[in-house]
């Protein structure tokens, strides 16, 4: 029995004019994602998009798991393939169903007529299609309000669907409809979580990362290197970049007050990532920070570091709890991974008592001890490409 996965997108269908560009990027998506797989033929019709595997060994569960990490997908389903008599759709229906109503006891039908050359109207679809479940399928019951699963007929172009239990996707926007920006991953919880967010809203993501030998070592960038993984499930290809950090910190550690450590560090970071910002195309650059969770992320503190930048700085964080930011991180695979007793370049050399109010006149005056541009450009950064489920 021929099986093909239905589509529905979710903001896209607001986009009027611009539709088919998001559309078509969704579209791309989903190839990437699947590509592994085997082939599949994947085109757009009616506000669905078809994903219709080209050989019978191919594993769909698989297929719909990576699917429901697309952002752009709102729900999806594995749907039957029938011709557009109604013959063949009483036919196949109980057929294909057979693996799921025995476990259920209630059930409604609907059904979508968008070809409306086909002689039977949506009500009369579903009332026939109900007498032929309950005569195969005798201990369900019609529950029109609240029924354990909704059997969907749908008369297409070409061909007839039916499908029953619709899974939740992703949500969001097609990754690559909202631009490019840098995100700052530390290996933390909140980094990840803010890539993940921003990703949702279609943004193609590279990110950077700070590293401090001999203060930081090889475990703590593996880390790092697995938490960008596990977001390629969501986000694509990421372009991960890591930058030497260690002598900045050092100089920031011998010639400016303790207390302003973590605030001109954060400045020096932010200088180095527009830098990196500018050769990767990136309009702007996504941090981790959740208003008021350490002594960096006071609204002083946020002045003091936005003020080096020109571009948008991107806190999708910013009004959220740390027990829900966990949330996330476990939803999406990162949080053991981000636990795991590995110190990246923010810890080191954290100041005992640092200022929470920090000035900008006060910050531009401590930096006044640092060669700021020359540090900055002594910064080595290194490039490395993480793909999940490569092309063969």
């Amino acid at each position: 029995m021929k099986e093909i996965i239905l589509i529905k997108c979710g903001e896209i269908a607001l986009k009027g004019l611009n539709r088919s560009g998001f559309e078509d990027r969704l579209v791309k998506n989903c190839k990437r994602r699947l590509e592994t797989l085997g082939e599949f033929k994947c085109w757009k019709a009616q506000s669905t998009i078809y994903i219709e595997p080209q050989s019978e060994d191919i594993d769909l569960d698989e297929a719909v798991a990576r699917l429901q990490k697309v952002f752009g997908i709102v729900a999806l389903t594995r749907a039957c393939v029938a011709e557009k008599n109604w013959e063949d759709i009483a036919a196949k229906a109980p057929a294909y169903l057979a693996d799921t109503l025995p476990y259920l006891k209630t059930f409604k039908v609907e059904a979508k007529r968008s070809d409306k050359s086909f002689p039977m109207k949506s009500p009369e679809i579903s009332r026939e299609m109900g007498a032929v479940l309950l005569s195969r399928f005798h201990h369900l019951k019609v529950d029109v309000n609240h029924p354990d699963i909704v059997v969907m007929v749908e008369i297409r172009e070409k061909y007839a669907y039916i499908h029953g239990v619709q899974l939740p996707g992703a949500g969001g926007m097609p990754v690559g409809t909202s631009g490019r920006a840098l995100l700052l991953i530390s290996g933390g919880i909140d980094s990840p979580v803010a890539g993940y967010m921003m990703a949702k809203r279609g943004v193609d993501i590279c990110a950077l990362h700070f590293q401090s030998p001999p203060y930081t070592g090889e475990r703590a960038w593996l880390k790092v290197q697995t938490l960008t993984e596990k977001l390629t499930e969501y986000c694509g290809v990421i372009d991960l970049f890591s930058a030497g950090f260690t002598e900045i910190q050092e100089e920031i550690k011998n010639k400016c007050p303790e207390e302003l450590f973590t605030v001109i560090m954060r400045r020096f970071m932010m200088r180095v990532a527009l830098r990196l910002a500018e050769k990767e195309d990136c309009g702007a650059i996504i941090t981790g920070e959740s208003l008021a969770q350490v002594a960096s992320q006071t609204m002083p503190a946020i002045a003091c570091t936005d003020a080096v930048s020109t571009i948008p700085v991107f806190r999708p964080l910013i009004g959220m709890d740390k027990q829900e930011i966990v949330e996330i991180a476990e939803k999406i695979g990162t949080f053991e991974t981000s636990i795991l007793p590995y110190e990246d370049c923010c810890t080191v050399f954290t100041p005992r008592h640092p200022r929470t109010r920090p000035t900008l006149e006060m910050i531009e005056e401590a930096e006044k001890a640092l060669d700021i541009e020359a540090l900055v450009d002594r910064c080595e950064i290194n490039h490395k490409r993480f793909r999940l489920y490569p092309a063969k």
